[in-house]
């Protein structure tokens, strides 16, 4: 859908303007995609989970996979890799959700709700982890969030009010 005023820029390029498949590819390569219900597919391991977007992309098999695996280990999961994405905790999944949106080094990160589904101390630590890791691998944070603590963690607020971005305070 393009915007109703002003443009939408990506890596310098207007996606209004694109073809379908090149903002497909841009997306593909170039954002990571946090969900507030972590979309992940239950019967597959986490390891597999996290390694769904290389398949998409037909990234290397083993390089992904060590990817992948130093990621769940950086957010503690490196001992459930295996098991099935349905076994794991709510905190467990976004964690999982995080690595999937990391794993191809994105240059920017779009977290809507990320810590929505969680309790506070789960969201807490989670939104914790997806700051430093997106720090850590230079990627840049689009949170999404009607917490106003969450907020408080960003370098920048804007609020939206009846389809207006107001840059916040």
């Amino acid at each position: 859908m393009a915007p109703s005023s002003g443009e939408v820029l990506l890596l310098g390029r207007p996606l209004a303007a694109l073809p379908d498949g090149e903002r497909t590819r841009l997306r593909r390569d170039h954002v990571g995609l946090v969900f507030q219900f972590f979309h992940l597919l239950p019967h597959l391991s986490a390891l597999e989970n996290v390694l769904v977007p290389a398949l998409v992309a037909g990234d290397p098999g083993r390089a992904a996979e060590e990817r992948a695996r130093a990621l769940l280990g950086a957010v503690g999961l490196a001992g459930r890799a295996a098991d099935p994405a349905e076994r794991l905790s709510g905190g467990e999944q976004q964690r999982v959700a995080l690595c999937r949106a990391l794993l191809r080094r994105p240059g920017l990160l779009l977290a809507d709700e990320p810590t929505g589904n969680l309790d506070e101390e789960t969201g807490r630590a989670v939104l914790d982890l997806l700051l430093g890791l997106a720090r850590g691998e230079g990627s840049a944070v689009l949170l999404v969030t009607h917490s106003a603590e969450l907020a408080r963690a960003a370098d920048a607020v804007w609020t939206l009010h009846s389809g207006v971005l107001e840059r916040g305070a």
